[in-house]
């Protein structure tokens, strides 16, 4: 009677810890990232001997809370406004760092913080991964300006209107080697006849170009470059022109405009300056992920830069790992792991602005507590009637 008193205690007390374990998980239903628990118990026996005062051994002794596994399934992924906010759809973990150690986690809010690294509010580095495919915190502090760049090539495509006499292409920026920028305007004047000696052939077009910055010309106006438009509107000859412009305190502009992508048509006319390079000075302006994991720098140019990958753990089996505060985990082994990239085999993508969501089960939580209830009382019922039977036995002394 002792022995199933010793036994229904080992029920109450293992479904005391699996109780704390349903109320850790509803309590956390809100916690970012927080994956939930399996519940599991083990049977304990004696073996080979007496178990307080039985002459067999194997009886059996209660049950203890089974082993800890995590439901690492994914958890909903909710939109943020913040890009620097971090998930994953699929499996794998964020990798971040702290006084020379590492962590993983599912999910995470992360900022720039005044050192210029990418934490958490923890103080937690995000890591990302160097060209040896190893961890390195990423500091924005070499990064918060975008050199300028001069212009060397601008193309130009579009109609021009055949039956107009001319048609320009306003105000194109182009910047010298400090940054600074330039206004050209470049006019497309058409040369009347079309079958003198340097005509491509009796039904050509032919229009002189000029390119002007605040009205003084760039171009050889004694002698214009010639663009000529064979009987299909398309460009015959020579296509490219070279204009080049002193400036003061900086390199000589020297650009290649392009125009083999012009048509000379009927109807408005279209032309535009579709791509020109170059650049003034950028400052940083923003820091997020792209769309393939990468550390994006945007700039006040309009510029961006793409830096290190987000690096993404996977584990093979995730249950190594410990949990620690935070929706931090750690790899107790001390064994290498894999890092990769955002969608490379054996993790998932990396969502950026987006955060992922408690995995508990609400219904599925409520449906365990039932049983631990259930299974506490009957424990509880088999102390009290062994108690019970104890005092009846202490009740028949003296009886005869």
């Amino acid at each position: 009677m002792l022995g199933a008193i010793y036994t229904g205690l080992s029920g109450m007390n293992a479904y005391s810890e699996g109780l704390m374990m349903i109320s850790n998980d509803v309590a956390n239903l809100n916690t970012l990232g927080y994956k939930g628990n399996y519940l599991s118990f083990d049977s304990l026996f004696e073996h080979g001997g007496s178990f307080l005062g039985s002459s067999s051994g194997g009886n059996g002794y209660g049950v203890s809370m089974g082993s800890s596994f995590i439901d690492f399934s994914q958890g909903t992924l909710q939109q943020t406004t913040n890009p620097l906010d971090l998930a994953i759809q699929g499996g794998g973990f964020l990798t971040v760092l702290k006084d020379g150690k590492t962590f993983y986690e599912r999910t995470g809010n992360f900022f720039v913080d005044k050192d210029g690294n990418i934490s958490d509010t923890a103080g937690n580095h995000l890591a990302v991964l160097d060209d040896n495919n190893m961890t390195a915190p990423f500091n924005v502090n070499g990064f918060k300006t975008y050199d300028p760049a001069a212009t060397t090539g601008i193309t130009f495509d579009g109609t021009i209107n055949v039956n107009d006499a001319s048609a320009a292409v306003q105000t194109i920026k182009v910047f010298d080697s400090r940054g600074t920028e330039h206004d050209w305007t470049v006019t497309f004047t058409k040369i009347s006849g079309s079958s003198d000696g340097d005509d491509s052939g009796p039904s050509a077009d032919n229009w002189s170009v000029s390119v002007k910055e605040n009205g003084v010309e760039l171009t050889d106006s004694e002698n214009p470059f010639k663009l000529q438009f064979d009987a299909n509107g398309k460009v015959t000859g020579t296509s490219t022109l070279a204009v080049t412009e002193d400036v003061d305190g900086a390199t000589s502009l020297n650009v290649n405009l392009d125009f083999s992508a012009m048509r000379a048509l009927s109807g408005a006319s279209t032309v535009e300056a579709s791509s020109v390079d170059g650049n003034a000075i950028g400052t940083l302006t923003g820091v997020g992920v792209d769309a393939d994991g990468n550390i994006e720098l945007a700039y006040s140019n309009g510029k961006t830069l793409t830096k290190g990958a987000v690096a993404l753990a996977n584990f093979q089996d995730p249950q190594i790992l410990q949990r620690l505060n935070g929706g931090l985990y750690t790899d107790p082994t001390g064994k290498p792991v894999s890092y990769h990239k955002s969608g490379e085999a054996g993790v998932g993508t990396l969502q950026s602005g987006q955060v992922e969501a408690s995995n508990v089960n609400l219904s599925s939580e409520f449906g365990e507590l039932i049983l631990i209830e259930r299974g506490f009382q009957a424990c509880s019922q088999i102390v009290s009637i062994s108690n019970e039977m104890i005092q009846t036995l202490f009740g028949m002394r003296g009886q005869g």
